[in-house]
C-alpha cells in the first residue's frame, strides 16, 4: 500500500481540547505527500514512522489474541514500525491476581514489543514482583525519572543512562532504536504519584519529570538524533502534579508523546504547538479495547510535518491462533476457577440493579461507597465523600455466601477510583443532577458515603435538593459549605463526565482529578475482607431522603 493511500485511509484531523480540557492545541496541516514512499530512508527525504501503542491494559487478556492479530496486520501494511506500551500492564483482573503480570508478559513477548514504560500499578505488589517481570521481558523498559539504585530487587536490571544498544530485560532512562536505518530516541516517564498511590517502597526514588525529560532530549541531540518519543505514564491532563500537556509545553524537542495513566480515548492525536516544533500526543484508552496507531512523517531536520492517527477496535479482529491456544490452555482455566472463590457473607440481601440503585439509597450502594471512601482515605486522608453512579451497580447479591463471580456481575465494567477536588456548590449541583429525573430510574443517580441529603422530587429539576450535610471530621455531620473545597472519591467514568455530569468533567479538564486507579471490584472485595469474619450487614440509613414520599 503506498503512502498516499494509507494516509487518506486514516483521519488526518486533530482532536482539540474543547470537550476534554483547556490547552493550546493546534492541528497539523494535512498534505498529499506525493512521492513519499515507505521503506529505507533516503537522505534529505521525509521519513515515515508508524507507531503502534497500548496503555493501561490492566491484565485484560481475554481479547489479547485479537490484539496480536491487529499488530500483525499493521506491521504487514507498514515498513517502519514501533510497538510501544505506556504502562499499567499490572492489576485489574484475575489474570494479574493469579499470574502477577507474567501472563501479560508472555503475550507482549509474542507480540514483539519494542519498549514499555512503567506505570504506577507496576509497583502494586512491590519491586520483587516487578523484577520478575522485567528480567523476562524480551524488550527494554524506559523510565528516566525512577531511580532504583537503592532497591535490592531491581537495581541489577537498571542503568542510569541512555542506551545506544539496549538489552532486553533491562531498565534504562531511554534507548536508541534503529528502525530501518533511522535512529529514534525513546525515553520514559512514570508519575511521581506512584509513591502515594502504589507500593514502590522506600528505596525507589522519583525525580523531577521535566528536568529528566530535558536531559533525555539533550542526550539524544548530542548523538545527532532528532526524532524523539516520550513514552509516558503521567496522564494527559492528570491533576496529580505531572502530565503530558505540561511536558509538551515545557520541554522542546519531543516529537511524539505516547501516553497513559488517564485512560483517555484519543480517537485522533492532539498537537501542542508551544515550542520550536509541534508535539503529537496519543493515548489509547484502556483494558485492551484498542490498538493505537499513529503515522508520523519527519522532515530531514526531524520536525513532524504530517501525522495521522487512529484507534483500532480490538473486538473487530479475529483471534491469532497461537495466542488463543496459549490463553485458553495455559491461563484461562485457573482464572475461571478463581471466580468460584467465596469473597464473604452477607446477612441480608444486598440490593442493587435497575431500578433499585437508580431511584433511591440501597444497602449495597452504601457498602460500595463506604469501601470507596475507605480506600480513598488511604491515598488522600482528606477524602470525606464517596459517590457511585447507580448504573454501575448492575445487580443484587442474595443473603449468604457470595463469590467473586457474583461481585463481577455487580461491577462488570472495571471502573477505577478517582479523587476529585470540588467546591460545596459543585457538589450540590451534582446532587441536583443526580435526582433531576426522580422518581424515574436514572443510571446517574448517586449512591453516597460521608454525605447525606434531602430532596423533593415534586419540585422542578434543579431546585430539588433541600439540605446537604457532610461528615467532614469523619464522625459528625455538618452543613455543606458552598465555598469550601472538599475531597471526593468516585469512579473515573463519573469523574470524566459520564451520565451527564458536566460539573465533574469541568473539574477533570481543569486538572482537579487525581487517578490513583484501583478497580472497583477489587476495592469492594478488599473492604469485605477487612470486615470481621468477612461478614457484612449494611443498612439503609437515611443518607438519601425524598421529602415527596
Amino acid at each position: 500500500m503506498n503512502y498516499k493511500n494509507k494516509f487518506y485511509r486514516k483521519l488526518l484531523s486533530v482532536v482539540t481540547a474543547a470537550a476534554l480540557l483547556s490547552t493550546v492545541a493546534v492541528p497539523a496541516a494535512s498534505a498529499s505527500m506525493k512521492g513519499v514512499k515507505p521503506g529505507k530512508p533516503v537522505k534529505d527525504q521525509p521519513y515515515e514512522l508508524t507507531i503502534m501503542h497500548t496503555n493501561d491494559t490492566h491484565a485484560h487478556l481475554d481479547t489479547v489474541a485479537k490484539r496480536i492479530t491487529a499488530i500483525k496486520e499493521v506491521r504487514d501494511e507498514n515498513a517502519n514500525t514501533l510497538l510501544l506500551d505506556a504502562g499499567d500492564v499490572f492489576s485489574g483482573t484475575l489474570y494479574f491476581n493469579n499470574y502477577l503480570g507474567l501472563a501479560d508478559l508472555e503475550f507482549m513477548n509474542l507480540a514483539g514489543y519494542d519498549a514499555m514504560t512503567l506505570g504506577n500499578h507496576e509497583f502494586d505488589s512491590g519491586t520483587s514482583v516487578l523484577a520478575n517481570f522485567v528480567k523476562d521481558a524480551q524488550f527494554p523498559i524506559v523510565s528516566a525519572n525512577v531511580n532504583f539504585k537503592k532497591d535490592k530487587n531491581i537495581k541489577k536490571y537498571t542503568h542510569d543512562r541512555i542506551a545506544s544498544k539496549p538489552q532486553d530485560g533491562n531498565i534504562y532512562k531511554g534507548i536508541v532504536k534503529e528502525v530501518n536505518g533511522e535512529k529514534i530516541g525513546i525515553f520514559g516517564l512514570t508519575t511521581a504519584e506512584t509513591v502515594d498511590i502504589s507500593s514502590p517502597g522506600p528505596d525507589v526514588e522519583f525525580t523531577d519529570y521535566i528536568e529528566e525529560a530535558k536531559n533525555a532530549v539533550q542526550a539524544f541531540e548530542k548523538q545527532g538524533i532528532n526524532k524523539v518519543i516520550a513514552l509516558t505514564h503521567i496522564g494527559l491532563n492528570d491533576g496529580g502534579g505531572d502530565n503530558d500537556l505540561t511536558l509538551a509545553e515545557e520541554v522542546d524537542g519531543i516529537d511524539v508523546i505516547v501516553g497513559g495513566h488517564t485512560h483517555v480515548e484519543l480517537k485522533q492525536p492532539m498537537v501542542v504547538d508551544a515550542g520550536k516544533e509541534p508535539t503529537v500526543i496519543v493515548q489509547a484508552n484502556e483494558y485492551n479495547k484498542f490498538l493505537g496507531t499513529v503515522d508520523v512523517v519527519f522532515d530531514k531536520n526531524g520536525k513532524v510535518i504530517e501525522h495521522a492517527g487512529k484507534l483500532l477496535k480490538i473486538e473487530d479482529y479475529q483471534d491469532d491462533a497461537k495466542a488463543a491456544k496459549i490463553l485458553n490452555e495455559k491461563y484461562k482455566p485457573a482464572v475461571d476457577e478463581m471466580k468460584k472463590r467465596v469473597v464473604g457473607t452477607t446477612m441480608s440481601d444486598l440490593i442493587g440493579g435497575n431500578p433499585p440503585a437508580r431511584i433511591a439509597e440501597t444497602n449495597l450502594g452504601n457498602l460500595i461507597t463506604d469501601g470507596m471512601l475507605d480506600k480513598a482515605k488511604t491515598i488522600n486522608p482528606n477524602t470525606v465523600i464517596a459517590l457511585q453512579n447507580g448504573g454501575g451497580i448492575r445487580t443484587s447479591i442474595p443473603a449468604g455466601e457470595f463469590t467473586l463471580a457474583k461481585v463481577l456481575e455487580v461491577m462488570p465494567f472495571g471502573n477505577a477510583l478517582g479523587i476529585m477536588q470540588l467546591t460545596g456548590s459543585e457538589i450540590k449541583a451534582a446532587l441536583e443532577h443526580s435526582v433531576r429525573l426522580a422518581p424515574t430510574a436514572n443510571g446517574g443517580f448517586l449512591q453516597v458515603s460521608g454525605l447525606k441529603f434531602t430532596y423533593d422530587s415534586s419540585l422542578p429539576a434543579g431546585q430539588r435538593v433541600q439540605t446537604v450535610e457532610v461528615k467532614g471530621d469523619g464522625a459528625n455531620f455538618a452543613p455543606l459549605n458552598p465555598d469550601k473545597t472538599y475531597t471526593v472519591a468516585t469512579n473515573i467514568f463519573t469523574a470524566k463526565g459520564g451520565d451527564g455530569y458536566e460539573i465533574f468533567a469541568k473539574a477533570y479538564s481543569e486538572g482537579r482529578v487525581s487517578e490513583p486507579g484501583f478497580v472497583d471490584w477489587e476495592v469492594f472485595t478488599e473492604y469485605v475482607y477487612a470486615q470481621e469474619n468477612r461478614t457484612v450487614n449494611p443498612q439503609v440509613e437515611g443518607r438519601i431522603i425524598d421529602l415527596a414520599n
